[in-house]
C-alpha cells in the first residue's frame, strides 16, 4: 500500500491542493488570532504597563497595598540592593503662586531612579529629592504655573513646600495634577498607598520574590501577572480580551473542522471507483482505510507547516495595517507565544485527522461492486437521511438549550457550545434546509436558462448543493454575529457612558460675566451652555444647586441623566463625598427667601460640582440665580488633555474648578477601539477561510461532474452557456448561505448580548447594523461567482468527448 499510497499523492495532487488550502488556512487562522491578541493586548496595557517601567516585580492587590507594605518593601530592596519605588496617590489641597488649585488636586508619587519613573518630562527635569515635584502641561496651563514655581501640598501642619523642576505629558493610567516623592507624599498624613514597584538588580527574581514575601502581606507578581489583573479590574472585572479569544480560537478550531470535512467528502467521493478498484484486486477495507488516513496526515503535516508560516507572515502584516489604521495607542506591537504555534500546528493536525475520520470510513463501507456502480443520493427518506434529519433535530434543541443556559448564567462556556451544537444541527439539515431555498430563490429568478438550470442542478442534489453552502454559511454567520454583536455592545457602552457623563467639560464656580462667549471660541468646543443656580446653606454644609433648562438637558449626551423630579434633588458623588457626616435621606435647603426639602438622589453622572433641583425649587430659593455652571460639549476629535487646560487658562482668575470628563471617556473608546480592530482583524481572516472554503467545495463539485458536462456540451450546450449555468449556480448557492448565514449570525448576536452584554452594563439591547449587514449580503454573492469562474473556465475547456471518458 506504500506504493499506492505515493502514487495516489502524485496523481491526485492537483485535488489535494485544495484540501491543503484548507488545513493551511485553518492552521493560520489560529496564528492570526494569537497575533491579533498580542497586538491589542499590548494595546489595552501600554498605560498601564507604563505606570511600572523596569519592574520586574510588582506588590500590591487590585485594592492596593496594606498599610506596612511599603516601608517593609523598602527594607528588603535596601537590604538586597535592589530599586524600589512607591507608587501612591491623594487629593488634596494644593496652593501655587496665584492662590489655590482646588482643594481635591491629584497628587501622585515620583521615583527619584530614572528606570522606575513613569512620568514623561516633557520640559525641565525630574525630581532629584523631597522638595521638587513635577506638574502636568495641562495644569501648569490652567493655573498658570512655571518651572521654579512654589506649590503647597497638603493642609494645617502636615502641609510641604516643594518646587516645580518639571512640566510632563500624558504617559500613564496613574497621571496625575502634581507628582512628589514617596517620602514628601508619607509625610502628608493621607497617601494612599497603591502598589510598590521593584527592580531586582542581580537579577535573582526567585530570591526577590522569596525576600518580598516573606517581608509583606500584600501580594508579590511579576509586572505582567500584575498588570493582566489591573486590566481586568478596570474592565469591571472581565477580562473582555481574553473572552474574545477564546470564542475565536473555539471558531477557528470549528471551522476548521467543518472546512476540512467538507473537503475530505467530497475528495473521497469523487475518488469512491478508485477504491473500489483497489478492493477487486485484492486490497482489504483496512489496508485501504489505513492508506487514506496516511494520505490525510501527510496532508496535516505538510499543512500545518504551511499554514504556521502563512499565519506570522499573515499575522504581522495585518497588525502593521491595523497599528497604521488605529494608531499605536490603541493597537500595539504583534509578537507570537510559542504555546499558540505549537497548540496551532497540533490542533491542525488533529483537526485534520479528525475531519477525514468519518469520510473515510464511509468510503470504505461500500462494497467494491456497489462503488463501481452509480450511486443513489442519500435523502429523507431512506434510513441514513432520516438518521440524519433526527441528529440535526436534536443537536438543534440541545443548542437552543444551551444558548438559554448561557443567558441565565451569564456564562461563555455554553453560548459558544450552545452555538456550535446548534450551528452543528443546521448543517445536518442543510439537505432540507438549502434545497428549499433553493427552490423559492429559482422561482423567483425563473427568468432566464441559464438560471432555470442552476436552479434545477442544485436543487437535484441536496446533499453536495448544503455541502458546498457550508464553509459560506460559517463565515456568513460568524461575520453577522460579530458586526450585530459589536454594534449592540459599542452602543450599550456608549449610553452608558453618556448617562455617566452627560457633559464633556464642566467649569463650575464663580464664572466670568463673558465666559459663554470666550469658552465658545475655543477651537475643539462644540456646545456651551451657561446653567443657572445659587449657593445655598443646607442640612449637610453650604452646597452649590442648579436647575438646568429643557434647553439646557437637550443639549447633553443623556437628557435623562439630569432629569430630576419634583421633590427630589439629584446629589453627584463628587459633591457628596464632601458631607462630613455622610449622605441624608432628606436635605433641607435654605436661604433668606424660602426653604424647601427634599429627597435626596445619590447618582453617578458627572455634571460638575453642583446638585441638580427642579426649576420652581430654583425660582422658590431665591430670584437672583446667575450661571453657576459652565456645560462644555467637544467636537468629536478634540484633544481632551489640551482642552482642558485651554479652557482652565481661560477662566484662570476665578474661583472655577474644571471637571475634565472628556479624558475618561476617550480611555474608555480607546479600550473599545482596541477590541473593534482587534475583531475586525480577525473577522478579516474569518472570511477569507469562508471564501477558501467555498472555493474549494465549488471547485471540487465541479471536478466531480465533469462527465455531467460533457453530456450537456455534447447535447448542445456552449462553453459560454455551461460558464453562465454554473456562475449562475454558485451565486443561487451563495445567496442561499447569505440569507441563511444573516439569520443565525443575527440570531447568534442577540444570546450574545444577552449574555455578555447586559450581565455586566445592566442595560443595553441587540442592534443591527443594517448596511453592514448589506455589504456582507455583497461580498458573499461576489465571493460565489469568484468562486465558481475559475473552475467553470477549467470546466469548459473540456470538449464533450473527452468529459465523457473521465471517471
Amino acid at each position: 500500500m506504500r506504493t499506492v499510497l505515493l502514487a495516489s499523492l502524485r496523481t491526485h495532487t492537483r485535488r489535494y491542493v485544495s484540501a491543503l488550502v484548507a488545513v493551511s488556512i485553518a492552521v493560520a487562522f489560529v496564528v492570526v488570532i494569537d497575533a491579533i491578541g498580542s497586538g491589542a493586548r499590548s494595546g489595552v496595557a501600554a498605560s498601564v504597563e507604563a505606570a511600572y517601567p523596569a519592574a520586574d516585580l510588582v506588590v500590591g492587590e487590585e485594592y492596593g497595598v496594606a498599610e506596612a507594605d511599603p516601608a517593609k518593601a523598602l527594607e528588603v530592596a535596601e537590604r538586597r540592593g535592589d530599586r524600589a519605588t512607591v507608587i501612591a496617590s491623594l487629593w488634596t489641597t494644593v496652593a501655587g503662586p496665584d492662590g489655590s488649585l482646588g482643594d481635591d488636586v491629584q497628587v501622585g508619587t515620583v521615583s527619584t531612579e530614572p528606570d522606575l519613573r513613569s512620568q514623561d518630562v516633557a520640559r525641565g527635569r525630574a525630581p532629584t529629592g523631597d522638595g521638587e515635584a513635577l506638574v502636568a502641561e495641562d495644569t501648569a496651563k490652567t493655573h498658570d504655573l512655571k518651572i521654579g514655581d512654589l506649590l503647597t501640598v497638603g493642609v494645617g501642619n502636615d502641609a510641604t513646600d516643594v518646587a516645580i523642576v518639571g512640566l510632563t505629558r500624558a504617559s500613564s493610567y496613574l497621571d496625575a495634577d502634581v507628582d512628589i516623592t514617596w517620602p514628601a507624599m508619607a509625610g502628608l498624613g493621607m497617601a494612599i498607598p497603591d502598589a510598590v514597584a521593584y527592580d531586582v538588580r542581580d537579577g535573582d527574581v526567585a530570591g526577590a520574590t522569596e525576600a518580598l514575601t516573606a517581608a509583606v502581606d500584600s501580594t508579590v507578581q511579576t509586572r505582567d501577572e500584575y498588570v493582566a489583573a489591573r486590566i481586568v479590574m478596570l474592565n469591571q472585572g472581565v477580562d473582555v480580551l481574553s473572552y474574545l479569544l477564546l470564542l475565536f480560537a473555539a471558531v477557528a478550531g470549528f471551522v476548521a473542522v467543518l472546512v476540512i470535512a467538507n473537503t475530505f467528502t467530497i475528495l473521497f467521493a469523487q475518488r469512491s471507483r478508485d477504491f473500489a478498484l483497489l478492493r477487486c484486486v485484492g486490497a482489504t477495507g483496512r489496508q485501504v482505510l489505513r492508506s487514506v488516513r496516511v494520505e490525510a496526515f501527510v496532508l496535516a503535516l505538510a499543512g500545518g507547516v504551511a499554514g504556521v508560516v502563512t499565519g506570522v507572515v499573515l499575522g504581522r502584516g495585518l497588525g502593521w495595517v491595523i497599528r497604521a489604521w488605529a494608531g499605536e495607542a490603541a493597537f500595539g506591537p504583534v509578537s507570537h507565544s510559542p504555546v499558540w504555534l505549537g497548540a496551532a500546528f497540533i490542533g491542525g493536525v488533529l483537526a485534520t485527522v479528525v475531519a477525514a475520520w468519518w469520510p473515510t470510513r464511509s468510503v470504505v463501507r461500500v462494497s467494491p461492486l456497489a462503488a463501481l456502480r452509480p450511486s443513489g443520493e442519500v435523502t429523507a427518506r431512506t434510513a441514513a437521511g432520516r438518521v440524519r434529519i433526527a441528529l440535526g433535530l436534536v443537536a438543534v434543541a440541545a443548542g437552543c438549550a444551551a444558548l438559554a443556559l448561557a443567558i441565565a448564567s451569564g456564562n461563555m462556556v455554553p453560548l459558544i457550545l450552545g452555538g456550535m451544537t446548534s450551528f452543528v444541527g443546521v448543517l445536518l439539515l442543510g439537505p432540507l434546509i438549502v434545497p428549499a431555498l433553493l427552490r423559492l430563490l429559482g422561482r423567483v429568478g425563473r427568468t432566464g436558462g441559464p438560471l432555470r438550470v442552476a436552479s434545477a442542478n442544485a436543487v437535484r442534489n441536496p446533499r453536495r448543493s448544503a455541502a458546498t453552502t457550508a464553509s459560506l454559511l460559517v463565515g456568513v454567520t460568524l461575520a453577522t454575529a460579530i458586526l450585530s454583536g459589536m454594534a449592540s455592545a459599542r452602543q450599550a457602552v456608549t449610553a452608558e457612558m453618556d448617562g455617566e457623563y452627560p457633559v464633556d467639560i464642566a467649569l463650575s464656580g464663580t464664572l466670568p460675566v463673558d465666559a459663554v462667549r470666550s469658552v465658545g471660541q475655543v477651537d475643539g468646543v462644540d456646545e456651551v451652555r451657561a446653567v443657572d443656580g445659587a449657593e445655598v446653606a443646607s442640612s449637610a454644609g453650604r452646597l452649590t444647586i442648579i436647575a438646568p433648562s429643557a434647553d439646557d438637558r437637550e443639549v447633553t449626551r443623556d437628557r435623562e441623566a439630569t432629569r430630576v423630579a419634583d421633590d427630589e434633588i439629584l446629589l453627584p458623588t463628587v459633591v457628596a463625598q464632601d458631607f462630613a457626616e455622610g449622605i441624608p435621606d432628606e436635605l433641607t435647603l435654605r436661604t433668606r427667601e424660602g426653604e424647601v426639602t427634599l429627597a435626596t438622589q445619590l447618582v453617578g453622572s458627572k455634571w460638575g460640582r453642583a446638585a441638580i433641583v427642579p426649576p420652581a425649587v430654583l425660582a422658590q430659593l431665591t430670584t437672583d440665580a446667575e450661571p453657576r455652571v459652565l456645560w462644555v460639549l467637544a467636537d468629536d476629535g478634540a484633544d481632551a488633555e489640551e482642552l482642558g487646560g485651554t479652557l482652565g487658562a481661560l477662566t484662570r482668575g476665578g474661583d472655577v474648578q474644571v471637571d475634565n470628563n472628556l479624558e475618561d471617556q476617550q480611555w474608555v473608546a480607546q479600550q473599545l477601539d482596541v477590541l473593534v480592530w482587534a475583531v475586525l482583524g480577525l473577522l478579516g481572516v474569518g472570511i477569507l477561510i469562508a471564501l477558501v472554503g467555498i472555493a474549494n467545495t465549488v471547485g471540487l463539485s465541479i471536478l466531480e461532474r465533469s462527465r455531467e458536462h460533457a453530456l450537456m456540451r455534447a447535447l448542445g450546450l456552449t462553453r459560454r452557456g455551461l460558464r453562465r449555468m454554473l456562475a449562475a449556480e454558485g451565486m443561487l448557492l451563495s445567496v442561499v448561505a447569505a440569507l441563511l448565514g444573516t439569520v443565525l449570525g443575527v440570531t447568534y448576536a442577540w444570546f450574545g448580548v444577552e449574555t455578555i452584554v447586559v450581565p455586566v452594563l445592566g442595560s443595553g439591547g441587540l442592534v443591527i447594523p443594517w448596511i453592514q449587514l448589506g455589504v456582507v449580503l455583497v461580498v458573499a454573492a461576489l465571493a460565489g461567482l469568484a468562486a465558481s469562474t475559475l473552475p467553470a473556465r477549467r470546466g469548459a475547456r473540456v470538449t464533450p468527448a473527452e468529459g465523457l471518458t473521465l471517471d
